[in-house]
């Protein structure tokens, strides 16, 4: 497809989701299931109102069963699923409606919490809702009233699944079909945040109410190694702190843990809720500011300013003997910012360490929450 956006300054191609990669070839497989002529293109409206014609292939015509496939189109977005085939079969069945299956490389729900009952395939309700209505208006077209079956596989999901959250939210045996406008924004950082939504629902559902969460794999190794935490249970934030925040809230969790490294956790001292070097990058002159105000000289202040790594800049701290009240302050403001922003509703903590430094503090009530994910 030849649909644009401009990210970073970048002129990037949108593509298209597995979701709609199954609905047209399940419309596909459909119209030949009742012509029984080869479709080589089908069309398919996606619920951003962006209708696609895409290539089918890999095309198998049998009397009772037709099964094609359409290639995945990430656009510019970096995706693993790029340019695999997404499977539809259908055949006609004596039961009314439309069934959808999902056979291999189709992940199983296994967990309660996601927009899948347990022991469904994961097909998420916007592809569901487009590959059952693409069938049904084909068969409307050909005045067939009966029932007819759809079975969604990804043969190369199986191996892709093991690169993805899928393992960790419950879902085995493959890819989730998926996709909410049918189109792939490239770079997507709605497509992130939605998918750490999903990890929070999964551990409400399994009944946690006190959430532990990460920036990346730093934090989680910090927790394994030096806190004999397990983090079986945790979610990872990537840079969307405010997000996390606010959705604890409104899933109605007790507490909210978090534990990364000082070069995350400095940026929320200065109320900065996307850590990300590109919205902010606060971190040394928040340390400086600190430091001189415990008495630092100006140019001490400009050494803190002028490190490239807070690890460089805690190095000065200590060298000064400023560090463990600098880093007071830090703690005190990072727990200030983050009940800020959950105004108060649920109990928030942070523990901040350094690869170089080791621990670097902890805010008022992380002693409490890192107990509580000690019991579980």
């Amino acid at each position: 497809m030849e649909e644009y956006r401009v990210f970073e300054g970048k002129k990037l191609r949108y593509g298209y989701t597995t979701g709609t990669c199954a609905a047209a070839a399940a419309k596909a497989a459909t119209e030949m299931l009742f012509t029984k002529q080869r479709v080589d293109y089908i069309k398919i409206d996606t619920p951003k109102g962006i209708t696609l014609n895409l290539e089918v292939e890999d095309v198998s015509i049998a009397d009772d069963i037709i099964s094609c496939a359409i290639r995945k189109d990430a656009g510019d977005d970096p995706d693993d699923t790029n340019g695999i085939l997404i499977y539809a079969a259908v055949h006609k069945c004596s039961e009314e409606g439309i069934e959808l299956l999902g056979g291999v490389g189709v992940g199983k729900v296994t967990m309660p919490g996601l927009a899948c009952l347990v022991g469904a395939p994961a097909i998420n309700p916007v592809p569901r809702k487009m590959i059952i209505e693409a069938v049904a208006s084909v068969a409307r077209d050909n005045c067939y009233d009966g029932g007819l079956k759809v079975t969604i596989s990804v043969p190369e999901g199986v191996e892709i699944a093991k690169k993805t959250f899928n393992p960790r939210l419950g879902i085995v045996g493959g890819l989730s079909i998926l996709g909410t406008s049918g189109i792939v924004e490239p770079m997507s950082e709605k497509a992130l945040v939605d998918t750490i939504y999903v990890e929070m629902d999964v551990q409400k559902s399994k009944g946690n109410e006190n959430l532990l969460v990460f920036f990346g794999n730093y934090g989680q190794d910090f927790a394994k190694d030096v806190l004999n935490l397990s983090i079986s249970d945790a979610v990872t934030c990537s840079n969307f702190v405010g997000e996390v925040l606010d959705y604890a809230v409104f899933k109605g969790f007790r507490s909210v843990l978090i534990i990364g490294h000082s070069g995350k956790l400095v940026k929320l001292s200065q109320g900065v809720m996307n850590t990300h070097s590109k919205y902010a990058d606060c971190r040394t002159d928040a340390l400086a500011l600190y430091a001189m105000f415990e008495g630092a000289s100006k140019d001490i202040g400009l050494e803190i300013a002028s490190a490239l790594t807070t690890d460089e800049a805690v190095k000065i701290l200590k060298r000064e003997e400023l560090d463990k009240a600098v880093l007071q302050i830090i703690n005190e403001r990072i727990e200030f910012y983050m009940q800020q922003r959950v105004h108060g509703k649920i109990k928030t903590a942070a523990l901040m360490f350094s690869n170089t430094h080791g621990l670097l503090g902890k805010t008022a009530s992380a002693e409490e929450l890192i107990a509580l994910h000690m019991q579980r």
